[in-house]
């Protein structure tokens, strides 16, 4: 059978041949399709079985084409760029290989929250991490990893998520928390991990960034739509000590940037998972996923219904 890898930006060469190491070693035929269109994508994926993609978008129309596809994996973590309702539609299992990019997203994390709480290594006297407080806004897999890697600075963790046991959580060492308001006032950073949902779209908002202590710091390597920008904008005016810093240039960076300075830091692309351990890690994840869908009905990552 015919898989398709789909990637306007494309893996790094390493992880393209060990995708086709493992894709050809199960008697399937790779079709690589990098820097291409969404047009390439349609044409190529007519009579493939599998996809795999990066951040390509996968809509209506390209599962219109794809009259054979049987699965969809999305290397990486976050899969709002495929229109589930569709595969679905269509038949189509979608999975995604959660925790391949978390370590890489969460040294992120705390790279950036380092530059900007040592003024981006402007000459001027900054603050350290140690003993200061840090809120998890949903533990998964990089809410772990920042955890982890937080505590090696000696941070103080506490963590909100309602699908994560307490006991799980304590027994990482991290505080659990129930109220999400309490997560924003009782910690002077906060790291946003939450899915863009329908429920979580613009959730974060004035409202909660004003919650944060003196010199308060809100990092979002999740997706820029949680972020409500016009009320973030207000609560970067309202409060003068407040810093955001992002993985997800919002669609204000520019007015944010002007207004605020270096109180605002934002990535010019997201980075998040732009390393080279987490590429290899990723491709390699999608293609054992499509390979195991296509043998056997393997869906233990599916995240359509």
């Amino acid at each position: 059978m015919k898989i398709l890898v789909a990637t306007e930006k494309p893996f790094a060469p390493v992880a393209v041949q060990g995708i086709k190491e493992v894709i050809e070693a199960a008697g399937h035929e790779l079709v690589l399709v990098e820097k291409g269109t969404k047009a390439d994508m349609i044409a190529a994926v007519a009579d493939a079985a599998g996809l795999i993609v990066r951040s390509d978008k996968v809509d209506k129309e390209v599962f219109d084409a794809a009259k054979q596809l049987k699965v969809v994996v999305r290397a990486g973590a976050g899969y709002d760029n495929i229109d589930l309702a569709e595969a679905t539609a269509h038949g189509v299992c979608v999975m995604n290989t959660p925790g391949q990019n978390a370590n890489a997203v969460a040294e992120l994390v705390m790279g950036m929250l380092v530059t900007l709480i040592r003024n981006r290594y402007n000459g001027t006297s900054g603050t350290e991490l140690l003993g200061k407080t840090l809120g998890i806004h949903a533990y998964g897999a990089v809410g772990r990893n920042v955890a982890r890697i937080a505590k090696g600075f000696g941070m103080k963790v506490s963590a909100l998520d309602p699908w994560v046991k307490d006991e799980v959580m304590e027994a990482d060492g991290i505080k659990p928390v129930h109220n999400l308001e309490d997560l924003y006032r009782n910690n002077q950073y906060v790291s946003l991990h939450i899915p863009a949902t329908n429920e979580t779209r613009g959730s974060v908002n004035q409202a909660l960034i004003s919650l944060l202590p003196k010199n308060g710091v809100l990092i979002n390597a999740a997706r820029k739509e949680v972020i409500d920008e016009a009320s973030l904008a207000a609560a970067l005016a309202a409060r003068t000590d407040v810093r955001y810093v992002a993985d997800v240039k919002p669609d204000n960076a520019a007015e944010l940037e002007e207004k605020y300075g270096d109180r605002v830091f934002f990535t010019p692309k997201k980075m998040g998972a732009q390393t080279a351990e987490a590429n290899i890690n990723a491709g390699l994840a999608a293609a054992n996923q499509v390979v195991a869908h296509l043998k056997d009905g393997f869906n233990r990552f599916q995240v359509n219904k």
